[in-house]
């Protein structure tokens, strides 16, 4: 779990420094840096995209997982959880809400072969290398995201927390269904919902993202009879 600890600390560290940052930054430049921001969103999640290997593994994940997702208004519930926070914390010109930075900041730094890769690599092997890199990237990005998206980056370590350690800690059990083919059709479907981030960033979409987090969860199981 070391390099979840470090990855972990990383995130906070450069929310952190995000945070102060803004605190000096014009209204105008945060916003033109959060439209660069969502540019470089949907270029991560077009790169992402373009890994998957069974378009129709793509399509039944989206639908099974936006319905799961709608049917539990995941959206509507972080949004109660974050109404607090979010009335202590949220932009002055109302573009940018807790929930939405919280949930970009977390596809951001959790969907990727980087993460689950090296997750499986640290719980199986106990090689936290790949972790290791991974969170001096995510430093960095951290910093840059918290400058604009504000708190809800910083509360994204919470995510990452479980995500990367419940990889590591199931890693000899969930192995044998995390493929290379798994790993890539997972990794596409989380890109797409990377790309509708970046279109909410920029002002094209009001897409609710987090009612299909639960696509994430589908591409694995759908690998396995497909």
């Amino acid at each position: 779990m070391l390099g979840v600890f470090v990855n972990v600390a990383t995130v906070f560290i450069g929310s952190l420094v995000g945070l102060l940052l803004k605190k000096g930054i014009p209204d105008k430049v945060t916003g033109a840096l959060m439209a660069g921001i969502g540019l470089c969103t949907i270029y991560i999640g077009i790169s992402g995209a373009l890994n998957g290997e069974n378009t129709l593994v793509l399509i039944l994940s989206m639908a099974i997982g936006t319905i799961i997702g709608t049917l539990l208004d995941i959206d509507g519930q972080l949004n109660r959880l974050a109404a607090y926070v979010e009335s202590k914390f949220k932009q002055e010109n109302g573009q940018v809400t807790v929930v939405e930075g919280f949930v970009t900041a977390s596809l951001l730094f959790c969907v990727g072969a980087m993460t689950i890769v090296g997750s499986l690599q640290a719980g199986l092997t106990g090689d936290c290398e790949m972790l290791f890199t991974k969170a001096t990237l995510d430093l960095i990005s951290s910093c840059v995201l918290a400058a604009s998206l504000g708190i809800g980056v910083m509360l994204s370590d919470i995510f990452v927390f479980v995500f990367q350690g419940g990889l590591v800690l199931l890693a000899r059990v969930i192995a044998p269904f995390l493929t290379d083919y798994a790993i890539h059709e997972m990794t596409c479907a989380g890109s797409v919902l990377i790309i509708a981030l970046g279109l909410n960033l920029i002002g094209v979409t009001k897409i609710k993202v987090a009612n299909y987090l639960p696509v994430l969860l589908i591409p694995p199981i759908l690998c396995m009879f497909m």
